[in-house]
């Protein structure tokens, strides 16, 4: 399938990528961004850089949005395709309708499940593709392509993809936070980062198998008040993680039987 890519961000990066190794031409690149736009193409060379988002005289079947959410909206205001071509976004959390009634085009989404870093390889193959489409026969060539690229392709309307990324927000964004809380909190205390790598790896080993309410320790689930109490003061000159400790903390008593 020909293709053009929206963005140049780091879902562009790898779809672009993947998509062409599956044996997709990607024909061009846009980016607002000259210099990103032609460092994407020349990675996916022979792909063209273009500076305009009118796509009209060109042949191509397939537009992959891949820009921020925020960036969305714009981008479906501007844009022109050929008659008929498929025009998707990425985004976990904007709805189908994001892109419908753009003249000629049959909208879709096409969002991978997946954290994704320009200098991180993953494997395509077991990342979960989200699809969805205004109508059967362009749901049916978007489960195709995606196919082409992972063996998880699944059909989700926007609400549930909508909790999906919810969900997706709490399982990657906020703990990769909560993991760089403690890094910094080692950092104070002058102690080595490597010191918790056994127990993330346990704990996430852990949870692959159980319910994560059903496996959870420490002194919360235990209501080990005293230990709370003293965490508290080792927070006391770090008032926003007293915050997030004392709130977590109260969520997690919530979900564990009291004792």
């Amino acid at each position: 399938m020909k293709i053009t890519l929206i963005g140049s961000g780091n879902v562009a990066w790898h779809l672009g990528q993947v998509l062409q190794q599956a044996g997709h031409e990607i024909a061009a690149v846009y980016s607002p961004t000259a210099a990103h736009r032609e460092e994407l193409a020349e990675a996916l060379a022979p792909a063209e850089a273009v500076n305009s988002l009118d796509l009209r005289a060109t042949d191509v079947e397939l537009v992959v949005i891949a820009v921020p959410d925020a960036a969305i909206a714009s981008v479906a205001e501007t844009i022109q395709v050929p008659k008929n071509a498929i025009i998707v976004h990425t985004s976990g959390s904007q709805p189908l309708a994001a892109l419908q009634g753009i003249t000629g085009a049959r909208a879709g989404v096409f969002y991978p499940l997946q954290t994704f870093s320009k200098s991180k390889s993953v494997d395509f193959n077991a990342i979960h593709i989200l699809i969805e489409a205004e109508d059967e026969r362009t749901l049916q060539i978007l489960q195709a392509v995606a196919s082409t690229i992972s063996k998880e392709v699944h059909h989700v309307d926007s609400l549930k993809r909508k909790q999906l990324h919810l969900a997706a927000v709490f399982a990657c964004n906020f703990t990769n936070h909560l993991l760089g809380i403690s890094r910094q909190l080692l950092q104070q205390a002058a102690l080595p980062d490597t010191l918790l790598q056994p127990l993330i790896q346990e704990t996430i080993a852990k949870v692959m198998q159980s319910h994560p309410f059903q496996v959870q320790t420490g002194p919360a689930v235990r209501h080990d008040q005293n230990v709370i109490d003293e965490h508290l003061i080792l927070l006391q000159d770090q008032p926003l993680y007293q915050q997030v400790y004392q709130l977590l903390t109260q969520s997690i008593q919530d979900h564990s039987p009291k004792r």
